[in-house]
């Protein structure tokens, strides 16, 4: 039988900071998993959560501001609560949109961990900007808690800056498998997931992010789904070659480390979705992934569109 199951990652362009405004633009991500689902395919989504969580961060700081007996939310609650209010919008749209389509499928979102190593450079490289902008008296303060800081020139200003370490596991995929082999639809590892470090038999959140794309090639590899799908705001990844903006289309696996051997992409945009696309290839046989637009998610599957890699 065929393995028609497909993890898509959407990307920030299907959010908002603004919580009327994300419940409109989840509306278009709804149509583009719709679409998936009535050609057969079984789907798990993840996301983004850039502007999100940095909101959620920003606001129980100030929280705990006003009331001193109340203390500062950790970076792994952060990303919970991200997790749940993002996926709270997602699922209701795509629950209307399939009936709207007369298709009855139960939409689930799971709070998901996924471990990273204590070891991992990043740790010793934090790269992610992560809440408001603080006066120097702030940014004193956090790195007396350890954190790390680092001035803005053009603002005046100190923002606290994280690490961004890989994905080691996914504690909750068999969970997610067992619904997706149900053929039900669902929402996991939003905004990479929550970064947790393993202690003993417990869990323990970590100040950190995790880059979606990567963990969306995780899970798509754990669950040996046959297509990754990145939903981004273009038709194709690009790169400049000789004074000119050159669109890939279809690459193979050699292909595509070849370009990112030779420094095409952005370290912080599209670095991230082609590595994490290679990486899934790579895995397994007979994979395929596609980054495309969000709004073109299916000519995308129907390979009309989009940049493609294959082994």
């Amino acid at each position: 039988m065929e393995n028609k199951k497909i993890v898509v990652a959407l990307g920030r362009n299907a959010f908002s900071e603004s919580f009327p405004k994300q419940q409109k633009r989840v509306l278009q991500a709804a149509k583009a998993i719709a679409d998936l689902v009535e050609a057969k395919y079984d789907v798990v989504i993840t996301h983004s959560n850039g502007p999100q969580v940095g909101m959620i961060q920003t606001a129980m700081t100030e929280y705990s501001r006003l009331d001193p007996d109340r203390t500062v939310a950790p970076m792994s609650i952060c990303g919970a609560m991200s997790q749940g209010y993002i996926g709270f919008d997602l699922q209701n749209a795509i629950r209307t949109e399939l009936l709207s389509r007369g298709i009855y499928k139960p939409v689930s979102t799971i709070i998901t961990q996924v471990r990273v190593d204590p070891f991992d450079r990043a740790f010793n490289n934090p790269s992610k900007v992560i809440g408001r902008l603080m006066t120097k008296e702030e940014a004193e303060n956090e790195k007396k808690k350890g954190n790390y800081v680092e001035h803005e020139e053009d603002e005046d200003g100190y923002r606290r800056i994280i690490a961004s370490p890989k994905p080691v596991d996914i504690y909750e995929i068999d969970a997610i498998k067992t619904l997706m082999d149900a053929h039900q639809l669902v929402i996991a590892a939003g905004g990479g997931g929550i970064p947790v470090l393993e202690q003993r038999t417990g869990l323990k959140g970590a100040s950190a992010v995790i880059e979606k794309d990567y963990t969306a090639a995780k899970l798509a590899d754990m669950l040996d789904a046959s297509t990754l799908m990145i939903l981004t705001s273009s038709d194709y990844l690009t790169i400049e070659e000789n004074g000119e903006t050159k669109e890939l289309k279809d690459l193979t696996a050699e292909q595509a480390q070849e370009l990112i051997q030779k420094g095409y992409f952005d370290p912080t945009t599209s670095l991230p979705k082609i590595d994490a696309s290679l990486s899934f290839v790579l895995a397994g046989t007979g994979r395929k992934a596609i980054i495309t637009n969000l709004a073109k998610a299916k000519d995308g599957i129907r390979g009309k569109v989009g940049t493609t890699i294959q082994s």
